[in-house]
């Protein structure tokens, strides 16, 4: 067990906000953070990293979290504010924005990864925090399903591009599906893979 591994960061503070973001990696689509106080009187057993749960798992988790949580809030940042600002300060104003939609102020905001955004309230992040901290965890769940379910609404007004399958990111079918269909108004121009065939590169 390594020193992160063995702090009890829930117990850090009375009113603890766990924050993480979904959607860095995608070709498609915003990416989406998500801020949650947890009750402690009402415990959410399983929550782990939502990329080690199954889609199932997840969205059961989700439900059980917007049930239970003292407080639950999305924030998101659009295509143009990621090719405008970069994925990285998109998703520190995805996370911002995140916070700010909290109905309680925190105490203490923990944050996934080793950057925190701006933020009215003290803050500290947790690398690998989506397994180390249940608020945190908490969070990677619903913003992993709210941003899921929407590629699955846009995979239907952009057929043929495979959205619903792999959420934006850069898999076989999406980059042939790009090649050949073209790059729509939700894909990131800033992207390289994008970026090339605009440029007539790709």
């Amino acid at each position: 067990m390594n020193e992160a591994e063995g702090i009890d960061y829930q117990a850090l503070a009375d009113c603890l906000a766990g924050v993480d973001e979904v959607g860095r990696g995608p070709l498609a689509g915003p990416v989406v953070a998500a801020a949650v106080i947890l009750d402690p009187g009402q415990p959410v057993e399983g929550l782990r990293d939502s990329k080690k749960l199954t889609e199932r798992r997840r969205e059961i988790l989700a439900a059980e979290i917007r049930c239970k949580a003292l407080a639950w809030s999305l924030g998101r940042a659009e295509v143009h504010e990621i090719d405008d600002i970069n994925i990285l300060q998109a998703s520190l104003l995805a996370m911002q924005r995140a916070v700010a939609g909290l109905s309680l102020a925190p105490e203490l905001v923990l944050v996934d990864g080793n950057r925190c955004p701006a933020l009215d309230y003290p803050s500290q992040a947790v690398i690998k925090g989506d397994s180390l901290v249940p608020a945190i965890s908490a969070a990677s769940i619903i913003a992993k399903v709210s941003r899921d379910r929407e590629m699955v609404e846009l995979d239907a007004e952009y057929p043929g591009y495979g959205l619903a399958r792999h959420k934006g990111y850069p898999s076989k079918l999406h980059l042939e599906a790009l090649r050949t269909l073209g790059v729509t108004p939700i894909h990131r121009r800033s992207y390289a893979p994008v970026r090339r065939l605009l440029d007539g590169t790709g």
